[in-house]
């Protein structure tokens, strides 16, 4: 880790697969260190499954050391079954992370998009474009990892108009 920088860990939770990405940032610049995909197993039950995403946000603390994280907020979907499960997922990855012992801000899918995007209703290949071209070295394989990677770089630009409001 770059010395000033800090790291911060985006995740873009789903039962399906919870993508996350790990950027450093150092004043306005940013920059790439990880990203991937949780992947859980249709077959398996829902609390199996929930578990698999609880240990691997664990490991991947322990592993990666953030400083912070960012989750994206649910957005409410048609089939009330999928937003309650999504929730689940969501509820899992901010336990898993606070336990940790990292501060977690949340975010709204709008404003991740508004933030890297400029506009809040993005396409996500618009979204996965715009985080290749602030982040070149990105190797963002899958949806998921380039939204997780842009809840944490919308985190970055938040906290530090935050900390210039703060002075």
């Amino acid at each position: 880790m770059n010395i000033g920088a800090i790291r911060i860990l985006g995740v873009d939770p789903g039962l399906r697969n919870t993508g996350w990405g790990v950027i450093e940032v150092s004043g306005a610049r940013l920059a790439y260190v990880s990203c991937g995909s949780i992947r859980t197993d249709a077959a398996a039950s829902l609390a199996e499954r929930l578990a698999l995403i609880h240990r691997a946000l664990v490991r991947l603390v322990e592993d990666q050391r953030p400083a912070e994280a960012a989750v994206e907020e649910t957005f409410v979907n048609r089939d009330p079954q999928s937003t309650l499960k999504l929730g689940q997922a969501r509820g899992v990855a901010l336990a898993a992370l606070a336990i940790q012992g990292l501060p977690v801000a949340e975010y709204a899918a709008n404003l991740i998009k508004k933030t890297v995007v400029g506009v809040g209703h993005a396409e996500k290949r618009q979204v996965a474009m715009m985080v290749r071209t602030l982040l070149p070295l990105s190797q963002a394989s899958s949806p998921d990892a380039a939204d997780a990677l842009a809840v944490a770089i919308c985190h970055a630009q938040h906290r530090a108009a935050r900390a210039r409001g703060a002075a």
